[in-house]
């Protein structure tokens, strides 16, 4: 016996991309009320347009926290509930630590951690009230982190951190916390590189497998959201079958 989705409230942050977009039209598809949330809102205005069922869309910056407080609450004001935050968006400037552009390093705690804070802190009363569930998408960096990577590996590694004890907190109130740890995934994120030799390294290893899509992390996350109640799938790692580490 699985959990139905069907009318649960959910809200997907970074939804603008790859694995946020591909996550909200699967909720969407089974039966979830999805509010979508990124900056770049005229991506938005079509995914609702694709989406199976009522989707809303926000102007969301997870790096500001009242644009978090802001996107919880039009989504309670137009839905009445949330029963599960996907703390999706995330960016990936790579590069070497010496001679760094330190300012890339503050873009990625930010956004990467720090706004997956917010939006945790943001909606957890509401979930607590639901029994509802936080899904993290983190990454395979979280695991081990790799030269080039240090400050992104160390954003991923936080959110493992902060889950866990996130976890422990809200477990007994009967709220699931998921970690998704996807490998090589076909998105976006290694485009943002400005690092011309890191980015080219990062699309090379990428020619080099069969990478994922974004649709399989989705469907993993609804495989986790369908448990009964009492299954909490607390940790997904997902790689491509060609990738070594």
């Amino acid at each position: 016996m699985t959990t139905n989705l069907t009318e649960k409230v959910v809200l997907v942050t970074g939804a603008s991309s790859g694995i946020g977009e591909a996550t909200a039209l699967a909720l969407s598809k089974a039966g979830a009320r999805v509010a979508v949330g990124a900056r770049r809102t005229d991506r938005l205005r079509s995914l609702v347009d694709d989406a199976s069922g009522e989707m809303l869309a926000l102007d969301l910056d997870v790096t500001d926290q009242p644009s978090v407080e802001a996107a919880v609450a039009a989504t309670l004001a137009r839905f009445g509930r949330l029963d599960v935050l996907v703390n999706n968006a995330g960016v990936m400037l790579s590069g070497p630590i010496l001679g760094a552009d330190t300012t890339e390093w503050i873009r990625m705690v930010e956004t990467n951690l720090l706004g997956s804070m917010f939006a945790v802190h943001a909606a957890l009363p509401h979930l607590v009230e639901t029994r509802g569930a936080v899904v993290q998408i983190s990454s395979t960096s979280g695991r081990t982190a790799s030269a080039a990577s240090a400050v992104y590996a160390a954003t991923k590694f936080g959110i493992t951190a902060f889950s866990e004890a996130l976890r422990q907190e809200v477990t007994a109130q009967g709220v699931r916390v998921i970690v998704v740890e996807p490998g090589f995934v076909a998105t976006e994120l290694a485009d943002h590189i400005t690092d011309q030799a890191i980015r080219s390294l990062a699309q090379d290893m990428a020619r080099s497998m069969r990478t994922l899509r974004p649709e399989d992390i989705a469907g993993a996350i609804l495989y986790a959201l369908a448990q009964p109640e009492h299954v909490a799938v607390n940790e997904i790692l997902i790689r491509p079958t060609d990738q070594t580490r």
